[in-house]
């Protein structure tokens, strides 16, 4: 019995080795079903998402939200240390190590050892006596100061990855609205739109980064943006859905620039969705007949001429198939809400507002300050 506990502490140990391996330092996806990892952010975030559906004020809801990304991680490198203490100590109890304590010495006794010797604490009141044990101990403190060294080197590593997929969310602020739109985003280069393809080719590099990113480290997808409207999926949906109209056909900006970055931006879409195992599902109509009516009538009043008829029609249902399902499954399940085609008329952009209110009025964008002569003061 006693070597079978042996054992059990051996794969403790084992286990939260490699996990800590995968997660850390191997730099792909695992596609691997079972997974310690795995296991534990899909039994916290079911609670923890099941109780943000339950508030009903957005506001609250988002950043009780945004609160798990960097608690789960920390609670994710608790565990992981407390796996490897427990396995050490599992492991030492069943090898019946003789131990220079006062009385007979039970689990607990075993448990604080361990703890002491993986912290490198040095309290120096239990100790072990044999040579096995002493080796045991000096093994342990080697993990943890390794693991303490992985950690020190994960965590800035996570928060570099966040910080250059906001910029470019920031950046789309002013470009696209807050939330982005397809819609809004043309509209807003309506007299530039040969950089249209620039901005594209940039978006293509950031889907790019985003995808290794976030494929590597997964719980990137639970940090939320700095402001409520915006968010990572809306704006590679924003993208998703401005490369589609342009392949469409869009007067004045070349297909093939859009063509890459939609390739890319649903490459990273789809294999997020596996990552987290969410299947695809109907997105509800994102865009009905009449909607896209309307935002050819939109594009149109601003001089922006989107290609007509039922070919071009069933061309963008063609390209909405290919990512939407993906989108709406990502959105179910991180509870992110997916932007829409057209800005509603109430919408203010990010930049617009602060605690003391909007600077302006009927204003929409820089464009619009530039066509109209409009200048922000100080």
């Amino acid at each position: 019995m006693r070597a079978g506990f042996a054992i059990v502490g051996l794969l403790i140990i084992a286990a939260v080795l490699w996990e800590a391996f995968e997660s850390i330092v191997l730099p792909r996806r695992v596609s691997r079903r079972f997974r310690l990892t795995r296991f534990f952010y899909r039994g916290i975030w079911k609670p923890w998402s099941a109780v943000a559906r339950r508030m009903h004020h957005a506001r609250r809801r988002e950043a009780f939200l945004s609160y798990f990304g960097p608690l789960s991680l920390l609670l994710l490198l608790v565990v992981w240390a407390a796996g490897l203490v427990l396995g050490f100590a599992v492991f030492e109890w069943a090898s019946m190590l003789p131990l220079s304590s006062e009385g007979p010495a039970g689990f607990a006794t075993y448990l604080y050892m361990s703890g002491s010797s993986f912290f490198t604490l040095g309290f120096g009141d239990v100790t072990p006596v044999s040579k096995l044990g002493k080796w045991l101990a000096v093994t342990e403190s080697g993990v943890g100061l390794g693991f303490l060294a992985l950690v020190i080197g994960y965590l800035p590593v996570i928060y570099q990855g966040f910080s250059r997929r906001e910029t470019n969310i920031s950046l789309l602020d002013a470009r696209a609205g807050s939330p982005p739109t397809a819609c809004e985003l043309l509209r807003r280069h309506r007299s530039y739109m040969s950089e249209v393809g620039d901005l594209l080719a940039e978006w293509e590099y950031w889907a790019a980064d985003m995808m290794e990113s976030h494929l590597s480290y997964p719980t990137l997808c639970y940090y939320r943006s700095q402001h409520n409207n915006q968010s990572w999926l809306a704006a590679v949906t924003t993208i998703l859905d401005t490369c589609a109209l342009v392949i469409v056909g869009v007067e004045g900006v070349a297909a093939r620039q859009a063509e890459l970055t939609f390739a890319m931006a649903r490459h990273a879409v789809v294999d997020l969705s596996q990552i987290f195992n969410t299947a695809p599902c109907p997105p509800g109509e994102r865009l009905p007949p009449e909607e896209l009516a309307r935002l050819r009538k939109t594009l149109a009043g601003e001089g922006i001429k989107l290609a007509e008829g039922s070919a071009a029609d069933r061309r963008l249902n063609d390209l909405r198939v290919m990512y939407e399902p993906y989108v709406a499954a990502l959105s179910r399940f991180l509870l992110i809400s997916v932007p829409p085609w057209i800005a509603s008329a109430e919408a203010v952009d990010n930049w617009q507002t602060s605690a003391w209110g909007k600077i302006s009025r009927g204003i929409k964008s820089p464009a619009d300050l530039a066509e109209d002569g409009t200048h922000i003061s100080r």
